[in-house]
């Protein structure tokens, strides 16, 4: 494994509105699942980003776990089509420029509407 590794107590200390109790039900829901090592349970940077986020929502939203799991699921499903469209459009660029052209006019006007 590379890149940073935070055990419980240091995520805990990185990321002031989370508790103890929270990330414990963040790991019991699923929401965040920390890597496994022989130590315990370690986060990466990711996962910090992640608790940081649903710690923004639970603190300005009010929002409960079950809602906090379809949220971070729809995130996730954002992510997964950014990338499968950063692919797509590496392989229009790599067409030639008529094809391209005509790659833009159709997504030119599915965007409009028309």
């Amino acid at each position: 494994m590379t890149g940073a590794q935070y055990t419980e107590d240091d995520v805990i200390a990185r990321i002031t509105l989370l508790t103890r109790p929270q990330l414990i039900s963040f790991v019991r829901a699923e929401i965040v699942m920390p890597l496994q090592s022989e130590s315990g349970p370690v986060y990466r940077q990711i996962d910090l980003a992640r608790i940081e986020l649903l710690c923004e929502l639970c603190d300005q939203y009010d929002l409960q776990e079950d809602a906090l799991g379809m949220v971070m699921s729809l995130v996730d499903q954002l992510h997964g089509v950014r990338a499968e469209l950063r692919v797509v459009l590496e392989a229009i660029e790599a067409e030639q420029a008529d094809v391209r052209a005509r790659l833009g006019e159709v997504l030119f006007q599915a965007r409009s509407g028309d």
